[in-house]
């Protein structure tokens, strides 16, 4: 631990919603360090805005250094955990007092914030030179882009297909049957329960095959399936034994990794049964965030925060002005729910957290 008159060393590996956030607020209670992969923060809400509004992303695109005054950036990736240290890709070995996991899905994304620019600007090219687009996927990714492409282009021919018996199946089933509908007096053609062997897509191909026998003409396509938890890096490490079958890290009540006094988890790579969203993600760092603070300044594991999920609560963007929210007894779809996401869908509030201009 650290030594008379130093400050305890955070390291916190995950540059997303809830590592971001945590790095933020233990600024000046310890020496922070954060390790990503990137030189920036995506604010997750923004990525299917930014593909038919490329400049959208120059406020969700938010460099580490400028909400990070007094910490560390380390732009690598982990690769392996140490009782004492974090080691990474570029060979550094980052000793720690105290550790954060907080790295989520596993995403594709450049290292520099100029080329995920380009990123979203080749991806409206694309929208925008195409009559009829494919859309894989009908979770919350690929419903939203259906709906942000239905809106902003209206005379496009649009597609979702999805391999589920309905849309939405993080949600109950009238949350789904409300989109269906949603969709539907967009002009959005929905195939359930059919597939397309994501193996034989090709960016020349327009004709596409569905399990169900169908044929789909499309211009483009884009893939919005659930991305893969990014927790294979730690089945190497020490806390091998702290996964569980899906590669969910398990979490006591207070966020701290199961066997370990020192090592945290938050957001979506914790085992905790609840909709994995970035609002939790940052209700995860805030208590870890008390708990770090308890910790560094001597007080025993019995006062430690615990976490509580609360009630689930689900909010998915239908455009730029509608959305679909769902409590535990009630669903609403429509212009009050697009009032509180849908047309800022939270960046100027997460700019704002992380203590940025609006």
């Amino acid at each position: 631990m650290a030594g008379a008159g130093k400050k305890a060393r955070v390291v916190v590996v995950g540059g997303g919603a809830g590592g971001s956030f945590l790095a933020k607020n233990m600024q000046g209670h310890a020496d922070v360090v954060l390790v990503d992969p990137k030189e920036y923060k995506e604010i997750p809400c923004a990525e299917l805005r930014s593909m038919v509004e490329p400049s959208f992303a120059e406020r969700s695109l938010i460099y580490h250094k400028d909400y990070l005054k007094d910490a560390t950036i380390v732009t690598s990736s982990a690769v392996n955990i140490t009782e004492d240290a974090v080691l990474t890709a570029d060979g550094q070995s980052l000793p720690y007092d105290y550790l954060v996991i907080a790295t989520g899905h596993a995403f594709t994304t450049p290292v520099s914030r100029a080329e995920r620019l380009k990123e979203f600007q080749r991806d409206n090219a694309k929208i925008e030179s195409s009559e009829s687009v494919l859309i894989i996927g009908g979770g919350p990714t690929g419903v939203e882009l259906a709906a942000e492409i239905a809106v902003d282009y209206p005379g496009k021919k649009v597609t979702l297909v999805h391999r589920g018996p309905r849309l939405l199946e993080f949600m109950g089933e009238k949350a789904s049957k409300k989109c269906l509908d949603w969709l539907t007096s967009k002009k959005v053609e929905v195939l359930l329960q059919q597939s397309v062997n994501l193996g034989t897509l090709s960016d020349t191909e327009k004709v596409y095959k569905t399990s169900g026998g169908e044929t789909i003409t499309a211009d483009c396509h884009f893939v919005c399936i659930t991305r893969p938890l990014s927790s294979s890096w730690l089945h190497d490490t020490i806390l091998k034994e702290s996964l569980d079958s899906k590669g969910r890290v398990m979490v006591e009540k207070d966020l701290r990794v199961k066997g370990y006094n020192n090592i945290f988890a938050v957001g979506d790579i914790t085992d905790i049964p609840e909709i994995k969203q970035a609002y939790i993600a940052h209700k995860h760092a805030l208590v870890v965030a008390k708990n770090l603070k308890l910790l560094i300044n001597g007080l025993p594991n019995s006062k430690l925060t615990t976490y509580n999920p609360g009630y689930p609560i689900a909010l998915v963007c239908l455009g730029r002005k509608e959305g679909l929210l769902q409590f535990p007894l009630l669903t609403l779809c429509g212009w009050l729910p697009g009032k509180i996401k849908s047309g800022d869908v939270f960046v100027g509030k997460t700019r704002k957290e992380m203590g940025l201009n609006g």
